[in-house]
């Protein structure tokens, strides 16, 4: 069963029956946004989250899109990094560049990695700063509404406790907003030091997915997408602030992640 399109009032709902179906459909999706970036502003800016999502892209280095994408002006960011050796299990640089970026013909220069070699907090403001760089360019477009980068995509996993990048449920960072990219040092996922993008850049890109896939995520999707009221819990679930400001939301769902919303019936 596959739901294709679906608006609710937080976004398209893509739901696919297999993880081969959501993936094929997740690769094609950035495809397509790849190849209006480049044709539009000459540049594809996009910022990638870790975990499981990173598996979901294999399809990226296939045909036809190894070769049909035009891989020079990618431009590769992290919405949220361990701080951790770029070597180590736990690097979410070394998660995309082992199942991804080593195997397309991306330009090395084109990739921005954080720091591994600085403590959280130097990292973020170096991350940040060379971000504010690239907004001076225009390589990075910048929101109309706010001073933040527009990404032409930022690519997001869900946890099961609705986490979004490394914003965590009631976590501090959460209400960061005069930063682009803040860091924590108390991670109740280890390691324990990581910096992320602050709400206000998810928020102000041009495009946003978030990829949840599992029994493990229903109740978080449903909380995140369903119209609940969640009073002033509200910052318990993350997922539920990602709200593009004047960007798209696209939602990707297995079926048992998307098993709790509201009016989506599935055969059996």
């Amino acid at each position: 069963m596959f739901f294709s399109g679906v608006q609710t009032s937080r976004g398209e709902l893509r739901i696919h029956e297999s993880l081969d179906d959501l993936s094929a459909d997740l690769v094609e999706y950035i495809s397509e946004l790849s190849d209006a970036s480049v044709k539009e502003r000459g540049v594809f800016a996009i910022a990638l989250s870790g975990g499981s999502l990173i598996g979901l892209l294999g399809k990226l280095c296939e045909v036809p899109y190894n070769k049909t994408i035009d891989w020079a002006k990618w431009y590769v960011f992290w919405v949220d990094e361990r701080v951790v050796a770029k070597s180590h299990a736990d690097s979410n640089y070394k998660l995309a560049k082992d199942g991804l970026l080593s195997k397309v013909p991306l330009i090395p220069s084109h990739v921005h990695s954080i720091n591994d070699c600085l403590s959280a907090e130097e990292a973020a403001s170096e991350y940040d700063f060379g971000i504010r760089q690239l907004v001076k360019t225009r390589l990075i477009s910048v929101s109309d509404i706010s001073d933040c980068p527009k990404f032409d995509l930022i690519l997001l996993g869900m946890g099961p406790d609705g986490h979004v990048a490394s914003l965590f449920p009631n976590h501090s960072a959460l209400g960061v907003e005069d930063e682009w990219v803040t860091f924590i040092t108390d991670s109740p996922k280890p390691p324990p030091e990581r910096i992320t993008f602050t709400l206000p850049v998810i928020n102000s890109a041009s495009n946003v997915a978030v990829v949840a896939t599992g029994g493990a995520k229903a109740e978080a999707a449903h909380l995140a997408i369903d119209d609940v009221d969640m009073g002033p819990t509200s910052l318990a679930l993350p997922a539920r602030l990602v709200q593009p400001t004047t960007g798209k939301l696209v939602w990707f769902l297995d079926n048992q992640a998307a098993s709790k919303l509201d009016g989506i019936q599935f055969s059996a």
